[in-house]
């Protein structure tokens, strides 16, 4: 009898909640939007998931029509991009005279640019299947399509993904090496939302929502199976310093900071453990000055590599004085002992208006970072050379948010290799955002990960995404550490990149079409 009650009771307030109108019903799906914030890092707070999509869903069912449905994908998506995003002020901040008017326009203006994807995820839902189990997985198919699409479409913007909120749950997390983070989404909004059918009559939802769990349960006993018991075997002779300055992006790029602080990566390079490393590593942009064109920075970095290993660093590089056109690049460099600089790289997928401007010839702005020429792109992912050390995959910064994207293929790397400078991101979010999906990418790959940062998260990552080792935000200092061997063989994700993500998303919507058609 009490069972009859709560369902009746569930099922009132699910009616009353898909029957609100206006600005309560705008304000409940960005608050349900929200929510689904706090389940990605730094926060975590992955049971949030349940509430979120469940409530979603249940918004859904009382849309009105095709606009209703976009409008009901579009404030929830909106509120969730918008509260994720935050950080982006920070990077404003740095110069705010002349960047904070744009806070509103880059954070609420990115959240609704963003949010139309969860509108059309939410409108193509309901056009395929619009309640029940079908329109469940309806959803779950559709937001991983229009997540997948977002990663590509205007250069693309894949960021915080919705799988990503399992980065610290490592078992569920290993579903990236099959489907990658897109397929782990589909699952992720599939059993999150499911608990929704239980406002119906019958025990179909009862199942449905059983079944739910029960899948992800299956989904974590394989993953911890697919984790050895102890630390990823590492390469022999190898001993990686780590060096993370922590200066602060105000005082970055000021003339007069630049020698003490190219000169603090140095010191600390050379500090108490110098002799037991054999290589290091400094974050994007570490080193101030064109390498190849000034020798006597080139000779200081030189003086602090160790012996016959390297110092690989962050550092632009540019076209020589003589040549037209003047281009910059935000490239890497690997310097030996000797001075010689043995491998470049330059970033290839750069951040729309931080180091160029879009329409440049239209908008009446200059980028966030400094200098008034825009960096060119580099070739693409690739493979590098470094002598005593397995061949890298380098990514610089915003490179290693984007799925099958991070590595050459035809020459595939053994390790990844990401420089970045989250300190135009302060002590927010945006870092752990950022390292978050450094990891997921090493799980999809199955290769380890090091990464320096400037301010923090710097780390060493095992090619199950399990941190060995790191440094935290905000820290000073340097991290010694062992490099990780990749695993032996390709993950299915490795092999076939995002096509292992839509064959699932192909699946998922096929079974809520069929499920439908059934009904």
């Amino acid at each position: 009898m009490s069972l009859t009650v709560s369902a009746i009771g569930w099922r009132g307030a699910a009616t009353r909640l898909a029957a609100l109108r206006g600005w309560r019903r705008v304000a409940v799906l960005a608050a349900l939007g929200t929510l689904a914030t706090l389940t990605l890092p730094p926060i975590h707070l992955v049971p949030l998931l349940w509430a979120s999509f469940t409530g979603l869903v249940l918004m859904l069912d009382g849309a009105r029509g095709r606009r209703g449905a976009f409008l009901d994908g579009f404030w929830f998506g909106w509120a969730h991009f918008a509260t994720g995003f935050y950080w982006i002020a920070y990077a404003l901040l740095v110069d705010p005279l002349r960047f904070g008017w744009m806070i509103p326009f880059a954070v609420l203006g990115l959240g609704a640019a963003v949010g139309v994807y969860a509108g059309l995820a939410t409108l193509l839902a309901r056009s395929l299947a619009p309640s029940g189990i079908a329109g469940v997985l309806a959803l779950a198919a559709s937001w991983g399509l229009l997540e997948w699409i977002r990663g590509w479409l205007f250069t693309g913007f894949p960021w915080n993904p919705i799988g990503s909120a399992w980065t610290d749950t490592i078992p569920v997390a290993q579903v990236a090496s099959i489907a990658g983070v897109f397929g782990l989404g589909v699952l992720t909004v599939a059993v999150a939302a499911m608990p929704a059918t239980l406002v119906r009559p019958g025990r179909t939802g009862i199942v449905g929502t059983a079944a739910s769990l029960g899948l992800l349960a299956l989904v974590a006993l394989w993953g911890w199976s697919r984790l050895p018991d102890g630390p990823a075997p590492t390469v022999p002779g190898v001993r990686i310093r780590l060096v993370q300055a922590n200066i602060d992006q105000r005082e970055k790029y000021h003339q007069a900071n630049r020698a003490g602080e190219f000169l603090a990566q140095i010191d600390l390079t050379r500090s108490p453990g110098f002799d037991g490393i054999t290589d290091a590593i400094w974050p994007e942009t570490a080193t101030p000055y064109f390498l190849e064109q000034d020798p006597n920075a080139l000779g200081a970095v030189a003086g602090s590599v160790p012996r016959d290993g390297l110092v690989i660093t962050g550092a632009p590089r540019a076209t020589q004085p003589d040549v037209k056109p003047f281009q910059v690049w935000n490239g890497l460099d690997a310097v030996d002992r000797s001075g010689n600089i043995v491998a470049t790289y330059d970033k290839a997928h750069l951040v729309p208006f931080g180091e160029y401007v879009p329409l440049r010839a239209i908008l009446p702005i200059g980028k966030i970072t400094g200098g008034g020429v825009d960096f060119s792109p580099g070739p693409g992912p690739r493979t590098i050379a470094l002598p005593g050390l397995p061949p890298a995959g380098p990514l610089i910064c915003y490179e290693a948010i984007f799925p099958g994207a991070v590595v050459d293929r035809e020459h595939r790397p053994d390790w990844l290799l990401n420089i970045t400078n989250d300190g135009w991101y302060g002590l927010s979010a945006g870092p752990y955002q950022h390292f978050a999906a450094a990891r997921m990418r090493a799980i999809e790959e199955g290769l380890p990960l090091v990464r320096a940062a400037n301010t923090g998260i710097s780390g060493f990552v095992d090619p199950y995404g399990r941190v060995t080792a790191s440094l935290a935000l905000g820290a000073r200092g340097v991290l010694d550490g062992d490099l990780s061997k990749p695993l032996p063989g390709l993950t299915p994700f490795a092999r076939w990149g995002n096509k292992t993500s839509l064959l699932l998303i192909a699946l998922v919507g096929s079974a809520a079409f069929a499920m439908r058609r059934r009904a």
